[in-house]
């Protein structure tokens, strides 16, 4: 088994609702999210997945996300706006835009600070 593993970062707002603290204000973060991928088999080049290909597909989710406030953008799927969300997000995203690839999306990492992440697997 192989495991092919991209990363990309996106500034966005977000405020926390049903939290008592100082993060159901809203503030911003420069987030990074690591997506890992699994598969069995090579191509013919010895390759599992593009890392162009892969990157292209996260970006693709997270372009969504850039300098927005992350509750408008996930309202619409009734989602508070929490690491965990956000990775469990990206990455039902990243299975869909790869349903056609021979391999599955593994696990999503977002985090929102160098050293507090939220991953996101199944």
């Amino acid at each position: 088994m192989f495991e092919i593993t991209t990363e990309a970062s996106f500034s966005a707002a977000h405020r926390l609702t049903n939290y008592r603290g100082p993060c159901e204000n809203l503030h911003g973060h420069n987030w990074l999210v690591k997506a890992t991928v699994r598969c069995s088999k090579l191509d013919e080049a010895g390759i599992g997945i593009d890392f162009k290909v892969l990157k292209k597909k996260l970006k693709e989710i997270i372009d969504e996300f850039d300098h927005r406030d992350l509750n408008d953008v996930l309202a619409s799927v009734n989602l508070n706006p929490s690491s965990e969300n956000i990775a469990r997000f990206i990455f039902s995203k990243l299975r869909e835009l790869l349903s056609n690839w021979d391999g599955t999306v593994a696990r999503v990492e977002v985090y929102e600070t160098p050293g507090n992440c939220a991953a996101y697997f199944e």
